[in-house]
Order: structure tokens, then C-alpha cells, then sequence
């Protein structure tokens, strides 16, 4: 009988670890859907640990699910208020949520818990950042990567810290760095297109975000970002497809819906590219670029008096982009003259 139960006990043991090691594979090759898949079979019991959270958050960061990320986060920091592990991330989600004051509390008790973690450095950089606060930032991410040189995730936050901050080669250098650390780190090549891409080099950037999406293909910011390469470069059939292919993923993104009603209207299918415009405009009601574009799009539909207020109404949204949109209008009142090119609006 203590045999059998001993058979049994070892079965069990097995089982349990070969779900946990299968779901911490997957996220390891940021397969998040089955990643989750696998540790949501985990009991109950084992699903209810800081680790285990840690997973689940990180699985939904790499997809872009900022909310069910944190609220993950959350449920691991309740299980282990101590934990380092994955805070890095965290940071970061609560960074794209703006939440500066759960990023500020999270700070404190990550130094307070280990001021030599790279974990502790990453968090703290990250609440800089949000307070924009751009220097100061760089210097905790550096001191991340002083404590552990091998901290990929260090290099990558820095690289996106110089990249706001308009240093591009330090940035360029920080992403090199990031890779020559860990090949797969699909932020670092995420970051490098994003360079290209502000630097007009649309082949190199379309490059750095394919590489990007060969790693983390669910990922609805990396196809919106090479679907703005492709719709810069011209290639307004393929951005269209990417750009929808973003949505699937994610149909709350805002970036990608603008950028599909602008290769719909490059491909002089504007009533479709009004439509989107439409619904974009329930969900940012205060985003001047919407009614930029929508502007753009209802002089192509020939109703120039709606262009008008649509533009009218981004200038009082945005007082500081007057000269060009005033440049739009000035070339709205010319009945067969085109509008300036849309490149550089959003």
C-alpha cells in the first residue's frame, strides 16, 4: 500500500511539474496563448502562487494585453509582496497604463526589498520615466545593467528612454546591446525598427519589425508598427492587410484603426476609410489626428464643408499643430488642388 501511494504521489509530482515546465516554455518562446492554455489546467492551489502569476502577467505583456497583465501582476504581489521576479515587467504595463502612483508604491518596495536587484533598478527607472523625468531614468537603467551585466530587459528600457529623448544612437547602441545579450529579446528588435522608422529608412525598419514578429507573432503593437513601415514605404495592399491582421489582435488599438483608414483612403477606398475614421472617432474623441485624416478623407468624398469643420475641429483640439493644419485648410479651399501629403500627421 505505501508503495501504491508513493506510485501515485510520483505520478502526480510529474504531471504537475510537466504543466508547469510546459507553460513557462511557452513563455519563454512567447507563445502566449499557450502559455496560458497550459497554466490554466495548473490546480487551483498551484495557480494561486507568485510564480505562477508572474507567468500569466508576463504571457498577457507579450501580448499586449496591458489589463489582464496587471491585473495578474497584482494577484502575484498579493501572493508574495516580497517577490523581485517579474516586477521589471510590471513596471512596465503599469507604464503603458499610466498608473504613477501604484508605480511609485511598487518602487519603493521593490528598493526596500533588494537594493541590488536589476529588478529594483528597472522599476525605478520605469517611475522616472513616467514622471518623464528622462535622465534620471537612463541612470537607474544603467545601474540595472551595473548590477547584472547579462539583464537584457535593462538595455531595451534604456534603448526606449534615448529613443524619447531623441538620442537615437545611444539608443541604436542600447538595443545592440540588448541582442547581443539575448538574440530573441524581441523588444530590442522591436526598438531598432522604431528607430528606422523615425529615420525614413522604411526597408531596415520593415526588416527589424518582421524580425520582431518571427519571435512574438500575437503581438498587435509589432504588426500596427510594420503595417506604419509598409503604408510609409508605399506598399499600401500589404500595410492594409498587416494593419487589419493588428486589429484581429487587438480591435481597442487606435494607432492601428488610424493608420488602416489611411491606406484605405491611399487605395481611394474612402467611404470605407470614413467609416473607420467614424468609429475611431468614438473611441478618442479628443485625438486631433482623427479628424486630420477625416478632413483628408471627406475632401476626397467631395463633401468640402465637413472637411472643413473636421479640420476646424482639430485646431481646437490641437492649438499647437495650427500652422499645419491651417496649411490643410489654406489647401482645402482649392477645389482640384490635393492636400498636402498625410506622411507626417499621427
Amino acid at each position: 500500500a505505501r508503495s501504491d501511494f508513493a506510485s501515485t504521489a510520483a505520478s502526480e509530482l510529474c504531471a504537475l511539474l510537466t504543466l508547469l515546465g510546459d507553460g513557462y516554455r511557452h513563455v519563454c518562446l512567447i507563445r502566449s496563448t499557450e502559455a496560458l492554455q497550459a497554466l490554466s489546467k495548473l490546480p487551483a492551489s498551484q495557480q494561486q502562487t507568485g510564480w505562477v502569476q508572474c507567468q500569466v502577467g508576463t504571457a498577457h505583456f507579450n501580448a499586449a494585453q496591458y489589463l489582464a497583465a496587471e491585473a495578474a501582476f497584482q494577484r502575484a504581489r498579493r501572493l508574495e509582496p516580497h517577490r523581485l521576479e517579474g516586477m521589471e515587467i510590471y513596471s512596465t504595463v503599469l507604464w503603458f497604463l499610466k498608473r504613477e502612483h501604484e508605480l511609485c508604491y511598487l518602487a519603493q518596495a521593490v528598493v526596500a526589498a533588494n537594493r541590488l536587484a536589476p529588478q529594483a533598478w528597472c522599476v525605478l527607472g520605469n517611475c522616472f520615466s513616467l514622471q518623464r523625468e528622462f535622465e534620471t531614468a537612463v541612470k537607474f537603467f544603467q545601474r540595472a545593467v551595473q548590477v547584472a551585466p547579462s539583464f537584457t530587459y535593462a538595455y531595451t528600457l534604456a534603448g526606449h528612454e534615448h529613443v524619447s529623448n531623441e538620442d537615437l544612437d545611444k539608443a541604436m547602441a542600447c538595443f545592440r546591446s540588448a541582442l547581443r545579450t539575448d538574440e530573441r529579446h524581441y523588444n530590442a528588435w522591436y526598438g531598432l525598427g522604431t528607430i528606422y522608422l523615425k529615420q525614413e529608412k522604411y526597408q531596415l525598419a520593415e526588416y527589424h519589425f518582421r524580425r520582431a514578429l518571427s519571435i512574438n507573432p500575437r503581438n498587435a503593437v509589432l504588426h500596427c508598427y510594420l503595417g506604419m513601415a509598409l503604408l510609409s514605404a508605399g506598399r499600401c495592399d500589404e500595410a492594409l492587410a498587416v494593419l487589419e491582421r493588428a486589429i484581429e489582435l487587438d480591435p481597442g488599438n487606435p494607432l492601428a484603426k488610424l493608420r488602416r483608414a489611411m491606406a484605405l483612403s491611399r487605395l481611394r477606398r474612402n467611404a470605407e476609410a470614413l467609416r473607420e475614421l467614424q468609429s475611431l472617432q468614438q473611441m478618442a474623441p479628443r485625438e486631433s489626428t482623427v479628424y486630420i485624416q477625416m478632413g483628408r478623407v471627406l475632401k476626397k468624398l467631395g463633401r468640402t464643408h465637413e472637411a472643413l469643420a473636421a479640420l476646424n475641429h482639430a485646431l481646437d483640439l490641437d492649438p499647437k499643430g495650427g500652422n499645419t493644419i491651417k496649411a490643410i485648410i489654406d489647401k482645402l479651399q482649392l477645389p482640384d488642388d490635393p492636400l498636402p501629403d498625410d506622411s507626417s500627421i499621427g
